[in-house]
């Protein structure tokens, strides 16, 4: 039987998926970290881990890869170059990494939150995506979605997503817990 006191949830406390992966990390008694930076406004504010601008730097990289990467211009903004960093800090202490957005034809996942997901197939992590509109998840086996229902398999994790999240993806995160979990 899982001990979910022995697992951590890494993430970013930012209102929408991340806020609501450490909503249920909290009914399961998960320990949380939240990574965050001088200026970042959190809707999740428990246990906290401020990033210094040396931590920031460890988890620095050109827009311009980014841009590449992910098919799409982001700004030189040092906000998003903020937020890329703090990425790079959850996908590194997550051994998995489970994520709600969208999946775009070119396998990539929208917005910025497509960065962790691009992080996660780098590091060669476990990685599921909760794509809003088809209503499932995906878990990215053999450098292609696979249709799955993941559960949460290692003690390090990162929980990451759209700030836009919808009632399918609140439930969705919630059966995921609950899948990992339901026997306790």
């Amino acid at each position: 039987m899982k001990d979910p006191r022995q697992y951590t949830l890494f993430s970013g406390g930012l209102k929408g998926s991340e806020a609501e992966f450490g909503r249920n990390a909290e009914i399961f008694d998960i320990r949380e970290v939240n990574f965050s930076f001088k200026g970042h406004e959190m809707e999740r504010v428990k246990d906290v881990r401020v990033l210094t601008e040396e931590e920031l730097k460890l988890g620095d990289i050109s827009m311009d890869i980014v841009s590449k990467r992910l098919g799409r211009t982001f700004p030189e903004a040092e906000k998003i170059r903020r937020v890329i960093q703090s990425i790079f800090h959850m996908v590194n202490n997550g051994h998995q990494i489970f994520v709600l957005g969208w999946i775009l034809p070119d396998d990539t996942v929208k917005g910025g939150t497509g960065w962790a997901v691009e992080l996660a197939k780098f590091f060669n992590r476990p990685l599921s995506v909760f794509d809003q509109d088809e209503n499932k998840w995906y878990t990215w086996i053999d450098n292609k979605w696979v249709e799955d229902s993941p559960v949460i398999a290692h003690q390090t994790f990162a929980g990451t997503g759209t700030r836009y999240i919808t009632e399918k993806g609140k439930m969705a995160i919630k059966e995921l817990f609950e899948r990992t979990f339901k026997n306790l």
